[in-house]
């Protein structure tokens, strides 16, 4: 049995293949790849049977296989390994894929590794990433993804109070909890945002809430005051 690690982090893809030698011995041969392209070139070259796939990855997603893959047939098992949290879990049950939580438990890893070897041959890889697009899709309808340095976290558009712009990067201001600095531009969310009337762009440095508005002051040129006293200037 052959397995092939797609990770961009060198250090996990060396952890990962030394419990893989260590508790699952079915494995025989194992290769790696340190980006999804590098990934799929394996994939077509090497033919392996089992697929450790990251998530979050420089350039391309490891979401996007099926997208690389071409008409490439999937005939090998896939099992995602992600540091998501637990809203996008709900998503890979949802769509029955296999997913390993980082940091990797050995006896998780022994239960989805023996799981995709019974199963290998009896489903189709294809449809089953495509249930988990439509999953993610799902959990998009009131949720919206920020890229954190540990993975990902879902966060109602409810609990966001505002965002602010922070050169290329911008600082998302939410309820009950730290803001979050997420390495994209204010323009990202203010695209992924603009189909939402809650959401209002007051300055070109600010996108709010609207129900989080507390107070419109003329004192000193007019300005919001959020819900969490946050002063927000309008432009003229």
């Amino acid at each position: 049995m052959k397995a092939l690690i797609i990770d961009d982090e060198n250090k996990a893809r060396r952890l990962l293949e030394r419990l893989l030698q260590e508790q699952c011995p079915e494995i025989t041969e194992i290769i790696g790849a340190s980006d999804l392209e590098a990934g799929v070139a394996s994939i077509k070259n090497e033919l392996p049977d089992l697929v450790y796939l990251d998530i979050e990855m420089p350039k391309y997603s490891g979401l996007q296989i099926l997208d690389l893959m071409g008409d490439t047939p999937v005939n090998f098992q896939i099992i995602f390994t992600t540091a998501y949290n637990e809203y996008a879990v709900e998503a890979f049950k949802l769509s029955a894929i296999d997913y390993l939580l980082k940091p990797i438990d050995i006896k998780e890893l022994r239960t989805a590794t023996e799981k995709a070897i019974s199963t290998l041959k009896e489903q189709s890889i294809n449809n089953k990433l495509e249930d988990l697009k439509k999953a993610f899709n799902q959990l998009a309808l009131n949720k919206i993804a920020l890229e954190i340095p540990k993975g990902v976290i879902f966060i109602t558009h409810d609990d966001i109070v505002h965002f602010e712009a922070d050169g290329m990067y911008t600082k998302v201001h939410l309820i009950n909890r730290p803001s979050e600095l997420i390495c994209k531009p204010l323009k990202h969310f203010v695209a992924q945002l603009q189909a939402l009337p809650i959401f209002y762009k007051p300055h070109r440095s600010y996108l709010v809430n609207l129900k989080h508005i507390k107070e419109l002051s003329k004192k000193d040129g007019h300005h919001l005051v959020m819900s969490n006293n946050k002063t927000i200037p309008i432009s003229k």
